[in-house]
């Protein structure tokens, strides 16, 4: 049997998400938009409670379409109130369209948002070495000095934590921990 981060538990989805997604290095916008759009919702609930909703994200956001979300009128913030397969939390809901428009502005800025988001750590993962739980930050002043700046720039629902978790899951960060079938053969 593998032995995974102390976080995975028996669920194949969870699973498949540790072994296939955590901690890979993203480097494409919108799957990098993806990943900011379910992390500020995950903000305050389980991870596996966002993975379970995954799909019903998908498409209740447009694929995770930032340019169509940028543009969601009143009409589709309504609808997304009454959507029962995704979180429906009103100022997360307004955060995904008001981050939208904000990431494109970044893209504008900085060629792209992996430009902007890779160069807090020079374009090279930081590699942990954790032992167990205990050893597993929440934030660090990496995930503290990205989240002013975001927050700086109008974002929402990008506390340090949730950037932590952001960072872990692009890849910025690889925090297998020692133990894992995934941590890397130096």
């Amino acid at each position: 049997m593998k032995q995974r981060c102390f976080w995975v538990t028996s669920s194949k989805l969870y699973q498949e998400y540790h072994d296939n997604e955590w901690g890979k290095p993203v480097y494409d916008d919108k799957t990098l938009f993806e990943f900011l759009l379910l992390e500020t919702f995950q903000a305050g609930l389980s991870w596996i409670t966002i993975l379970n909703k995954r799909e019903n994200f998908r498409n209740a956001f447009d694929n995770f379409d930032y340019r169509k979300i940028a543009k969601y009128p009143e009409s589709k913030y309504q609808s997304l109130l009454q959507d029962a397969g995704i979180i429906r939390n009103k100022l997360k809901i307004k955060s995904a369209i008001t981050n939208a428009k904000l990431f494109m502005q970044i893209q504008e800025e900085f060629g792209s948002f992996s430009k902007f988001i890779w160069a807090y750590v020079n374009d090279k993962p930081i590699l942990n070495q954790f032992e167990n739980r205990e050893d597993v930050p929440a934030t660090t002043t990496l995930s503290e000095k990205i989240s002013k700046d975001l927050k700086k720039r109008g974002f929402k629902f990008v506390g340090s934590t949730v950037i932590y978790a952001y960072m872990q899951a692009i890849g910025m960060v690889n925090d297998h921990t020692k133990n894992c079938f995934k941590y890397p053969v130096l």
